[in-house]
């Protein structure tokens, strides 16, 4: 009984919010009543803004948001087509495009094969016009010693009529007479002139062969060319004795250095600039005027060729950073991690313009001939044993890279390089 009125008493505790401590020996007995989330009762943990606004929206949608759902669906449905519908206009036109290209193209060439058929219509004219009058000149030659013969012939029949019959005064008289007539013709020392002009004809066989390496070269080119983009000097690059001109293409030499703060990119010893555009993929190609030169280094180099120093480090060619083509004391030889060789292609005298052409993913690095094509030497993936390298592939971007050696002793050193681009040239260092 007394068990009971203190669990009774306890209740009451209870009820009023304090949980009375159980008796010693007494077993308490707990049970919780989940709350109805749709009752009007207190949670004990009120849920935060964020999970209700998640519960919410993991709840039914109404209709509204269902109608502006779909609408929305619908519009970008719209949008969708559009496009596609635009990419299949731009695919069908593609064939168009290529066709317009194509008969360009076979106009641009049936043009300089019109041309072509032109002069060579000309030329055969030429060399028509050439023996008719050779040969007219030797048929009024030959008239004459057909004349002559006629004569010959008169004397002959005479002289033998003669012989046959009884002499007479009057017959010896005109005998005589025709034989101090005729006389021994020689030939006219004009007539070793009168040939076909042979020595035109061989000055036009070489003009036609100048013209047809050229068209060749110039063809092979024209492929180069379509890698070509305008590129100007680094100034920030430049030896403190070169000057760059306002629009940077140009730059000159000079034997005073310019007072100015130098800067972690110039080189400081080494007369050197590098190109201001990266490269990093694809292909490209530009062209150096050396023309006037007595001694340059062309090429191309990594950003990270060394600046400072006289050392292997900071010139072309000298490094794994660097490869170029020089030109010093007359030789022409191409340069990469301190190895060189000999030039191929190489005429009596040095080129007057050299290109060099990049595949920087396959990695191919080609020096030419820019007037021939003939090529100067091929950096590429072959095995190179001279050069150290079985297998390369470009590392760092890439960077057109000009040089002045100095020149032999009697010679000046060149003052003046120029940046040109235009459509049928690229990039030309041209030496004034």
């Amino acid at each position: 009984m007394a068990e009971e009125e203190a669990f009774s008493a306890g209740e009451g505790q209870s009820a009023r919010g304090g949980l009375a401590a159980p008796s010693a020996g007494s077993h308490v007995v707990l049970s919780f009543t989940p709350l109805d989330p749709n009752s009007d009762g207190v949670q004990p943990f009120p849920r935060s803004p964020k999970l209700q606004r998640k519960i919410a929206n993991a709840a039914q949608p109404t209709r509204e948001q269902l109608v502006s759902r779909l609408e929305k669906l619908q519009a970008e449905m719209s949008r969708t087509g559009a496009h596609i519908q635009s990419l299949k206009k731009r695919k069908a036109n593609l064939s168009k495009s290529t066709e317009g290209m194509k008969q360009q193209v076979r106009e641009d060439f049936e043009n300089m094969r019109f041309v072509l058929k032109q002069d060579e219509q000309a030329v055969q004219e030429y060399l028509e016009l050439d023996l008719r009058q050779t040969r007219s000149r030797l048929d009024q030659v030959l008239k004459n010693w057909k004349h002559h013969q006629d004569q010959v012939t008169k004397s002959i029949g005479s002289i033998q009529r003669a012989l046959s019959t009884s002499p007479a005064a009057e017959e010896d008289r005109k005998l005589k007479g025709q034989s101090d007539h005729l006389s021994h013709k020689k030939p006219d020392a004009s007539e070793k002139d009168i040939r076909l002009n042979e020595e035109r004809f061989e000055r036009l066989l070489k003009t036609l062969s100048s013209i047809s390496k050229q068209l060749k070269a110039q063809l092979q080119r024209k492929a180069l060319l379509l890698d070509s983009s305008p590129m100007m000097i680094d100034r920030q690059t430049c030896n403190s004795q070169i000057a760059v001109t306002s629009e940077g293409r140009g730059m000159s030499f000079s034997s005073t250095a310019r007072s100015t703060q130098e800067h972690p990119l110039q080189f400081d010893k080494v007369c050197c600039a590098l190109g201001l555009t990266p490269i990093t993929a694809g292909q490209r190609y530009w062209e150096v005027d050396v023309r006037c030169c007595a001694g340059w280094a062309v090429g191309a180099a990594y950003g990270s060729l060394e600046r400072k120093g006289r050392d292997k480090a900071t010139k072309l060619g000298r490094n794994r950073n660097s490869w170029c083509v020089e030109l010093r004391s007359g030789h022409l030889s191409a340069w990469h991690n301190d190895r060189h060789v000999a030039c191929h292609g190489v005429g009596q005298t040095p080129p007057a313009k050299v290109g060099v052409w990049v595949s920087y993913d396959k990695g191919q690095l080609v020096f030419y001939d820019a007037d021939t094509m003939a090529t100067l030497q091929r950096f590429s993936a072959a095995v190179m044993p001279l050069f150290d390298r079985s297998h390369h592939q470009f590392t760092e971007p890439l960077y057109p890279a000009l040089r002045f050696l100095r020149p032999p002793e009697n010679q000046m050193w060149p003052n003046h390089l120029e940046l040109s681009h235009s459509p049928h040239t690229v990039m030309g260092f041209s030496s004034m």
